[in-house]
């Protein structure tokens, strides 16, 4: 009887001050009963905003580790209650979205407004853009994760590239995306650009044409290229160079000089001797 008493008496009064509770509001821990003033300094969490307590009557609003009350739980920046709203934190700072994506979310390339946080992005070369944004130029399609080419900063599906832009290989007839040559006002790929003699790339090199064929130097040279009579090396026009021409042989400019003397004959008057030619003067003596 004595226990149950104790018992009894001690369900009635605060079990911290031992108070009476009777007529009073308490509150339960550990099945011992509190008065509101000894559980509020006992257990009550301390606000993260106001760093007062969080009394048993008031709503404490949690969030790792941390408590707020229902008032002080707001946005850092624009001060906009976070109550049963969706809300993102940065550096232990509690932020609304909209905030949130003003001061740390990337920009849509395309209509320079925030991405907001939760929704896809779509990333590019560095860009990035709302899912609903990132389309084809011309059909207006999403692009996703298609193969896709990008013209003067916009993004176009292959299949409306080709439609409006692409040339096509004058030797392999498949699409020119990037680069390529110009050749007798025909598009060629770099790579299928070549000499038809070796098979050399010639884009970025020097080439003879003959016949509407490209060669490079060396093949037009021990295909086509007439040889100096003097120094027996072939005579090319590259470059606009000048060469001689008397009886069905040819001279570089350089190597049209008299045997004898070695004067140049350019632009002079000369003599043949067999086959060798000679100023004036030496041919004279001769």
């Amino acid at each position: 009887p004595e226990q149950l008493k104790n018992q009894k008496m001690t369900s009635n009064h605060c079990h911290y001050c031992m108070e009476s509770l009777l007529g009073r509001r308490y509150a339960f821990r550990e099945e011992n009963s509190y008065c509101v003033t000894c559980y509020d300094g006992l257990f009550a969490n301390s606000c993260e905003e106001c760093k007062r307590p969080i009394e048993c009557d008031a709503k404490d609003l949690a969030y790792k580790g941390r408590h707020w009350h229902e008032a002080c739980f707001k946005c850092a920046k624009c001060n906009h209650s976070l109550v049963e709203k969706p809300f993102a934190a940065k550096d232990e700072l509690l932020l609304c979205t909209q905030c949130y994506s003003n001061e740390y979310s990337s920009k849509c390339f395309h209509c320079q407004k925030a991405i907001m946080p939760g929704s896809r992005k779509m990333e590019f070369k560095g860009s990035c853009w709302h899912e609903a944004c990132f389309v084809c130029q011309y059909c207006r399609q999403p692009l996703g994760t298609k193969p896709l080419i990008t013209k003067d900063n916009e993004n176009y599906c292959v299949p409306c590239f080709e439609k409006q832009f692409a040339h096509h290989c004058y030797s392999c007839k498949k699409m020119i995306t990037t680069g390529g040559v110009t050749y007798h006002d025909q598009p060629w790929h770099k790579e299928c650009f070549l000499c038809v003699g070796c098979k050399k790339q010639l884009s970025g090199q020097k080439f003879i044409s003959k016949d509407d064929h490209p060669y490079c130097l060396d093949c037009f040279r021990k295909l086509y290229a007439k040889k100096c009579a003097a120094c027996n090396k072939p005579i090319t026009a590259l470059g606009g160079a000048k060469f001689i021409s008397f009886e069905e042989r040819q001279w570089h400019s350089d190597c049209f000089n008299c045997v004898k003397c070695s004067i140049s004959l350019v632009g002079q008057g000369f003599l043949t001797q067999q086959d060798d030619i000679l100023c004036r003067e030496c041919g004279s003596a001769a």
